[in-house]
């Protein structure tokens, strides 16, 4: 037990975790809520208030308690309770405490007599502090006539400058004190509020607690911070540190001050923990090694591995920035400064105009009735997919009529008498199967739809989403193949075979004159070829979905062979066997002897064929399309570069992707993947993310043949034309469209990508800087060009005059550009570093602006990524380098707030056609598409949202 000062009498008993500190100085009083004529004896409640004495003769209020010392010290002494002042411990400083048991109060009266406190006090406070100046001062001089002058001099010079540079750097706290509150240096951060999160902690020590005392290493994940364990576990040393303590149990009564202290609201308070957790030996100095213990600390807590090995060279920033005066240390003032300041150090160009925030705070304010709700979303659903809803009602419609118009034709035919609606609902749903058999080849011919695509068909198709229209038939074959198949098994064949010999006779010359067995029609052509189908399409069917597709099911060996890319690849291809045996069924009816009244055939001429001339189209051109690799580099994140050489005849818009296929991993499967170096450019180039086993393979097989990286070159491994040893060879097929790839039609862009969905808006990023710049020197090449006019300016034949003014001039509607980058992990960005540097040099009119998010980095205002944030700003200002991406465009952190985003893309362009693209998860597409319904019922801009999913 430890006894803390609680006033002038008797000193009040703490428990062991409310001991007392060294810094920074501490005044308590004790006093009665009406001022100091006033004794106890009038029944007004005594409070103890706790008051801290900075070095810049500035008080803080740490706290207002019940005065169980004060009431003695008064009930003693007799004097006033405003009088009773706890005398300082030796050293000169007081001691502070706060009992577990601290009731706080939001009265009135306590809050009036604190505010008149601090004003009584302050000049108390002042004399106290002039009078450890002075005493310091002699302190000071009398040391310094021992040292050489010339040391003195510098010694002296130096705090004089440090002094002057701080009283510059006040900061009108009255101002920002509250937002500094909020926002500023949260040790715990989320949606729920310190008394809701204060229950969950509660029920975290009760299970982790052990004699009711909760341990050191289980203190993290008691408060919630098991990602940033070291993080914690410092925390909580610094915590008792401060108590002059070293513990390594606490019971609930301490954890729960230790809650108060580190979700206090006071910005001050956490400063001072912050500071705290700096300063390691409790000297009121921060070190250069300290400051390097604490960025390494910090960039644990964020997984950045690379800021952690460039520790030392951002601590000797920090230091030169703060400590000119080169005096070793710097103090806690001066961090408070960068903190609050960091804004200050940026020198690039703010995102976006904040000029009008109108149309967010109209977004907030205004409110709709329940009708009016329903009928705004039916009317954003009805927007967003008019193009798909014509084509499945037009798709559906036509597959009712077949099945109506072949179940009345059955219904009057004799068959009925025996199999009765059995074979009608078969036969119905046979007529839809050849239908769905046929058009589901048509959704894949990609070649046709990118031709499409440049038509006016693109106005009223959906060309986005032929691979859902590909699935959602998959899904009617399903079912019709249910109907069809299951009704002839359970219920046509056995009705058939049980049927009279007077009933049968019709039947059979289209069965025989002896009626068959089960057996018998199951073993024939008919029956056969449908068993077939129907095992193939099981297999096909189940490896595609995406448990198997995706691995997601994880089988024993030698089953494991049945998941992954591979399984739904070639199990896919086994539609080859399925329309054969499809032909061979359609002309082996049993009910139908007329050759043209089997129609399978007819359904199926014309989808094959245009299929199969596709797939010859696609062999022979791969084979055209000859690409000399010329440089390969595998990057962090498992991202493999392949950059080629371009084929002359390959011809494509950005945006746009091409599929892949490398012979020394499978001769057969061709995979497609986002080109992200633009039409101008004279090679080709693709990011590959390892995701599947034939990403899987493929990496290897670049792996074995890339030699290790050169210094002061990015990636893991590298390969370019000086590499001896060979690389595998490539064939490539495309290009195919994309929804990307009309972003020209836009006035203004937003590009959002998630990971490596960021691929197919490098290359559009590209292509927009180049066609600028191509734009900009066809309008000076035109102006050098065009003949002058007037008496004495050189003579221009017709026919340059004519080739001159009729040459086209290049239009460009896109103005701008917003690129925004969420990731996971800090090495993403090695991805595309070099693409990002060059956009930030050549956009000299700032028409492309990037933004990069990491959300491994805690969100701006938390603790964890305070000095990172700091550091960041910092670095910029000085080298014009982010520190995370080592690129010249700003990081931010966590998830970036897309509602914000549009605002001041509206509020920056109005009346604009802004194309919003988006590639990545299926996650974020709804939250996207939501936001640009409800901008552009309430803004004069006109927001269009795509997606592609991978």
């Amino acid at each position: 037990m430890r006894a803390g000062g609680g006033g002038s009498g008797t000193t009040p008993v703490r428990p062991r975790w409310g001991s007392g500190v060294t810094t920074p100085r501490s005044l308590s009083t004790g006093s009665s809520p009406r001022g100091s004529d006033r004794s106890s004896d009038d029944g007004e409640e005594l409070v103890e208030v706790t008051l801290d004495l900075q070095e810049d003769d500035t008080i803080v209020l740490r706290s207002v308690e019940p005065a169980a010392g004060a009431v003695a010290a008064v009930a003693s002494t007799g004097a006033s309770p405003s009088s009773v002042v706890a005398p300082p411990p030796p050293g000169g400083v007081a001691s502070r405490s706060r009992s577990p048991a601290m009731r706080r109060t939001s009265s009135h009266r306590l809050l009036q007599f604190s505010q008149e406190l601090k004003a009584e006090a302050f000049a108390r406070a002042r004399q106290f502090s002039q009078d450890l100046t002075k005493r310091f001062t002699r302190t000071q001089s009398r040391q310094n006539l021992a040292e050489p002058s010339a040391a003195q001099s510098g010694i002296e010079s130096a705090l004089a400058a440090r002094a002057e540079r701080r009283q510059r750097a006040q900061l009108d706290r009255t101002k920002s004190g509250a937002q500094r509150a909020i926002r500023g240096l949260r040790f715990i951060s989320g949606p729920n509020k310190a008394s809701n999160a204060w229950i969950e902690v509660q029920a975290n020590f009760d299970r982790l607690a052990r004699d009711g005392y909760l341990s050191r290493d289980d203190f993290p994940q008691c408060i919630g911070m098991t990602e940033s364990s070291e993080f914690a576990m410092e925390l909580f040393d610094t915590l008792s540190r401060r108590r002059q303590m070293q513990v390594d149990k606490i019971n609930k009564e301490e954890l729960r001050e230790i809650w108060q202290q580190i979700t206090d609201n006071s910005f001050d308070s956490r400063l001072q923990i912050f500071f705290d957790m700096v300063d390691k030996n409790a000297d009121g100095h921060i070190t250069e090694a300290e400051v390097k213990e604490i960025i390494m600390l910090s960039a644990s807590a964020n997984k950045l591995s690379r800021l952690k090995e460039q520790a030392e060279e951002y601590a000797a920033l920090i230091m030169e920035e703060l400590d000119p005066e080169q005096l070793g240390y710097i103090e806690l003032w001066q961090l408070e400064t960068l903190l609050l300041q960091k804004d200050t150090y940026v020198n690039y160009s703010q995102a976006l105009s904040y000029t009008s925030q109108a149309l967010s705070q109209n977004l907030a304010l205004r409110k709709r009735s329940p009708i009016r709700k329903i009928s705004t979303k039916l009317s954003y659903y009805l927007e967003d997919n008019w193009k798909r809803l014509w084509v499945l009602a037009l798709w559906i419609g036509i597959m009712a009529g077949l099945f109506i118009w072949k179940f009345i034709q059955y219904r009057n035919r004799y068959v009925f008498n025996v199999m009765g609606y059995c074979v009608t609902t078969a036969k119905g749903a046979a007529e839809t199967l050849k239908l769905n058999m046929a058009m589901i080849l048509l959704p894949v011919c990609r070649n046709t739809i990118t031709w499409l695509r440049n038509t006016r068909a693109a106005r009223a198709l959906p060309f986005d989403d032929n691979i859902n229209f590909h699935k959602t038939i998959a899904a009617a074959i399903v079912v019709g193949v249910i109907l069809h198949g299951g009704l002839h098994l359970v219920c046509d064949f056995p009705r058939l075979i049980n049927s009279s010999e007077e009933k049968y006779a019709p039947l059979g010359k289209y069965f025989g004159e002896v009626k068959p067995t089960y057996l018998t029609l199951v073993k024939g052509v008919e029956g056969i070829t449908g068993v077939i189908m129907l095992v193939c399409m099981i297999i096909a069917f189940t490896l595609a979905t995406r448990w198997f597709r995706r691995s997601l099911v994880k089988l024993p060996k030698p089953f494991d062979k049945l998941t992954g890319f591979n399984a739904f690849w070639y199990s896919h291809h086994l539609f080859i066997i399925v329309y054969i045996s499809l032909v061979i069924h359609g002309e082996f009816l049993y009910l139908i002897r007329k050759w043209y009244k089997r129609t399978t055939w007819m359904y199926l001429a014309v989808p094959v064929g245009l299929y199969v001339g596709e797939r010859t189209l696609r062999f022979f051109r791969s084979g055209s399309y000859s690409v000399r690799l010329l440089k390969v580099a595998i990057y962090p994140g498992n991202v493999l570069t392949l950059q080629m050489s371009k084929p002359p005849t390959f011809r494509y818009k950005s945006g746009q992707y091409m599929f892949v296929q490398c012979p020394a991993v499978s001769p057969f499967e061709w995979h497609p993947f986002s080109i992200t170096s633009a039409p101008g450019d004279d090679y080709l180039s693709i990011h590959v993310r390892q995701l599947g086993d034939w990403t899987r393979e493929l990496k290897r097989v670049f792996s074995a043949a890339c030699e290790p990286p050169v210094g002061g070159k990015s990636g893991l491994l590298r390969a370019d034309e000086t590499t001896k040893k060979a690389l595998p060879k490539l064939l490539i097929d495309g290009p195919y469209g994309s929804p990307a790839q009309d972003y020209s039609k836009y006035d203004v862009l937003l590009l959002v990508g998630l990971g490596i969905g960021a691929t197919p808006f490098i290359s559009i990023l590209k292509d927009l800087i180049n066609s600028i710049i191509k734009m900009e020197e066809e309008e000076e090449a035109s102006g050098d060009l065009y003949p002058p006019i007037g008496r004495n300016k050189a003579h221009v034949d017709l026919d340059t005059l004519m080739r001159i003014t009729s040459k086209p001039k290049r239009v460009f509607k896109t103005t701008n550009a917003y690129f925004y980058w969420v990731t996971r992990e800090q090495g993403s960005f090695d991805w595309f570093k070099g693409v990002m540097n060059e956009i930030a040099e050549l956009d000299q009119r700032n028409i492309i602006e990037m933004h990069n998010y990491l959300t491994s980095v805690y969100e701006e205002g938390d603790a964890r990524s305070a000095l990172i944030t700091m550091l960041q700003a910092l670095n910029h200002a000085k080298n014009g380098v982010d520190i995370v991406s080592g690129t010249k465009v700003r990081t931010h952190f966590a998830r970036p707030n897309f509602k914000k985003v549009l605002s001041k893309i509206a509020s920056k362009h109005p009346y604009a056609k802004i194309g919003v693209f988006y590639c990545g998860a299926p996650v974020l597409a709804q939250e996207l598409g939501d936001l640009c319904h409800d901008f552009n019922d309430r803004c004069t801009s006109k927001f269009e949202f795509h997606k592609e999913h991978f």
